[in-house]
This record gives structure tokens, sequence and C-alpha cells, in this order.
């Protein structure tokens, strides 16, 4: 990890689910300030959880953080409430999107702007938001139900945006979207990074999307990173190539399998 200015720092996190299923094996990552880090790994591998370990979002699932610590700028912040992290500027943008159906979309960003008073501020946010997303300015009066998956995704992070994090934790935004619409969210998504300096947290299967836009990436597998590295550097390793952006040739093995003995070893170590 370079340099800068850490401003998420997650050290060896345990999440156990229902008392009984152990989830996260001791998680660790840390995020720069201005950064985009990404979170890459299959179904199930735990990027979710992780997320909502962050974001204090575990106890409707009856999940818990039983060991380790998440900090944000040095302060510890697993006790603190999903509604105390916006106000201190971060905001997770859910996997699925989750708009509200029978609102409208403006409604629906208005909605991301509840931890805030003042409303000048607001509605100048509002229009902001619209130069990143012109689409949802056309569709500020249809309802979310109505709309693409690709508009309820800018929608989503739009009412995020509203909250005017410094920080984004974005689960899964490609999921279900056709190729050119995830090319265009992630085009936003780096300018927003670079023009508003906000720090990205991305959790997403797409590893070739994600290695294109980010700075830094983790890869995760059953519940522990298994590898990490500058993206650049994870986009030509061999291994990765083969196992994540299927670029091997010959029979495909399980990564699992291939690297169970430098993974174990990264474990123990």
């Amino acid at each position: 990890m370079e340099s800068r200015n850490i401003v998420l720092n997650v050290n060896g996190i345990e999440v156990i689910y229902n008392h009984v299923i152990l989830v996260l094996k001791g998680v660790s990552l840390q995020v720069p300030e201005g950064g985009i880090v990404a979170l890459l790994g299959g179904n199930g591998a735990g990027k979710t959880t992780t997320l909502r370990a962050i974001s204090n979002l575990l106890q409707g699932e009856r999940g818990e953080v039983t060991k380790g610590a998440i900090e944000l700028r040095g302060e510890r912040i697993e006790n603190l409430s999903p509604a105390d992290l916006v106000r201190r500027g971060v905001v997770q943008v859910m996997e699925g999107r989750h708009c509200f159906a029978h609102l409208t979309i403006e409604e629906n960003l208005m909605t991301g702007s509840y931890t805030r008073a003042d409303r000048g501020e607001v509605a100048a946010n509002l229009e902001k938001v619209y130069s990143y997303f012109p689409r949802l300015k056309t569709r500020r009066s249809s309802q979310a139900a109505y709309t693409s998956g690709g508009e309820q995704q800018m929608c989503a992070i739009g009412r995020a945006l509203m909250a005017n994090p410094s920080m984004v934790l974005l689960d899964e935004p490609s999921m279900g979207l056709a190729p050119q619409i995830v090319e265009e969210v992630f085009e936003i998504v780096k300018d927003l990074n670079d023009k508003e300096k906000v720090t990205f947290l991305l959790a997403e299967q797409n590893t070739h999307m994600a290695l294109k836009y980010a700075d830094y990436g983790y890869i995760m597998e059953s519940g522990r990173i298994v590898m990490d590295g500058a993206a650049s550097d994870l986009a030509s390793n061999e291994d990765v190539k083969e196992f994540y952006l299927g670029m091997g040739g010959g029979e495909r093995k399980s990564f699992k399998d291939v690297k169970s003995y430098k993974r174990r070893k990264r474990w123990l170590a």
C-alpha cells in the first residue's frame, strides 16, 4: 500500500453470523485517502460481509464483529451506528441498488440527504449529482420502478453522494448491467474520485473492470484475503489472469487448489 494517509484501517476482523457461522477469518485491509481500492472475489467470498462490517449493517442479519478492529482516521468505529458513520462521511451503496420503487428518482436522491440540515447546500448538491448523472435529471420525475437497471444504479450512487461523503463503500456496482453501462458507471466513479476527491472501497466480481479503475486491490476467498497489490500488478499476475480474468490456457482448475500452499503460508505468517 502506498504512503498516502490511511483513512480506513481494517485489522484482523472476524465476523460470525447467528453466533455460530464464521464468515470472515482475520480480514485486514487499508484504504488511503483519495484512493480507489477494489475488493475482489467470487460470490460468497466475503466481500459484502466485509463492507457491512465496516458500515455496521451486520445486526440486521444477526452478524457481529467478534475479533479485530476497524478504524476510521485512527478512531475505532465498530460500535457506531450506520447513521453516525454517514455523519462522519462514510456511506454504503448496497448490492442490488435498493431504490425505493414507489418514489421518483429525485425523491430517492433526496432521501440520501436526511442527515444534512442546510437545504441550500442540499439543493446545490442535487444539481452536482445531476451534473455527473445527466440521465437522472431527464428521469427525475419517473418512478424508480420504471427506470432501467443502469439508471437505478446511478440513482443509488447519486443518493449516497447526497450525504456529501468523503468515502463510499460500493457493493457490486456492475451486477446485472450491460457492459456499456458498467463502463459508464466506472467512468463516473473515476470522475468523482478525481474531481471531488471521494475515496472508494468497491466490492466487485468483475475483476477486469475493477482493476482497470482501481489503484490497489485485495482478492478474497472463503472469508480471507489471499492476495493484494497494486491494481496494475494484479492485472498482470499470471494467477489472477487465469483464475479471475479468464485468460489462462488449458484445463481450468480451482484457484484454491493451485494457490493453497502460498495462501497457507500467508495466513500463518
